[in-house]
């Protein structure tokens, strides 16, 4: 059904926010988002990402998740809860389909805010953060991966992450080029909620990662361990 993420989405979000009585998202002050390695957007608002992948190239769209994350950290997350799974006093976010009516819908309440009955619901962040910040946390946010979508490789990954461990001691008998694959394969086969084509999971972060060096191994074990802990 056309439309059927948004709407549910929308729906849940404004039945949220006219029964809740907790902490409205105005109590937040908007903090500034560093953009610096994303392209420059100047003119009029824009009504589609200009930082997807297909648009830019993926090192361009990483860097994008990347500073939209600290953004979305420093902004959004106390509403719309960590990795945008809310837990019910603002919209889930990770459901606003990645296609220009949710874009629209999305750059509108960044730049103008919400407010109901007089108060404050969502400041209006458009005019301090900017176009560019505003467009990272956007691509931050489609990114995200589907609700449940790790668990058919909850395990796998589980074993990848102690083997990967075992190699940040000596990482020589490592099979670097397999584990990649293997990352890279299951990343492909989870899905955003938003309908993106890439969803930023842990596997796609740990096949990024290694590199054949101990260091690199430390660092995907650790990815897939937050990443891991964090989906259950």
């Amino acid at each position: 059904m056309p439309h059927l993420n948004l709407t549910r989405a929308l729906t849940a979000g404004v039945l949220t926010l006219v029964a809740s009585q907790a902490l409205a998202h105005g109590d937040v002050a908007p903090q500034a988002v560093d953009t610096t390695g994303l392209p420059a957007i100047e003119g009029d608002w824009l009504t589609e990402n200009p930082y997807r992948a297909e648009k830019v190239g993926e090192e361009t769209w990483q860097r994008a998740i990347e500073i939209g994350a600290s953004g979305y950290n420093q902004n959004c997350a106390r509403c719309h809860g960590l990795e945008v799974v809310s837990g019910g006093l603002a919209p889930d976010l990770r459901f606003l389909e990645a296609e220009e009516y949710g874009d629209e819908w999305y750059v509108e309440r960044f730049r103008e805010g919400y407010t109901q009955n007089g108060i404050t619901k969502m400041p209006a962040f458009g005019e301090l953060l900017g176009q560019e910040a505003a467009w990272a946390i956007r691509t931050y946010i489609e990114a995200r991966p589907d609700e449940g979508a790790l668990d058919d490789f909850a395990e796998e990954l589980k074993a990848m992450r102690d083997q990967m461990e075992g190699y940040i001691a000596d990482a020589s008998g490592a099979d670097t080029e397999a584990l990649k694959t293997r990352l890279t394969e299951i990343s492909a086969q989870i899905e955003t909620a938003s309908g993106a084509p890439v969803a930023d999971s842990v596997a796609y972060r740990a096949a990024n990662l290694i590199d054949g060096s101990a260091e690199a191994f430390k660092s995907a074990s650790e990815v897939l361990t937050i990443g891991l802990s964090a989906a259950h």
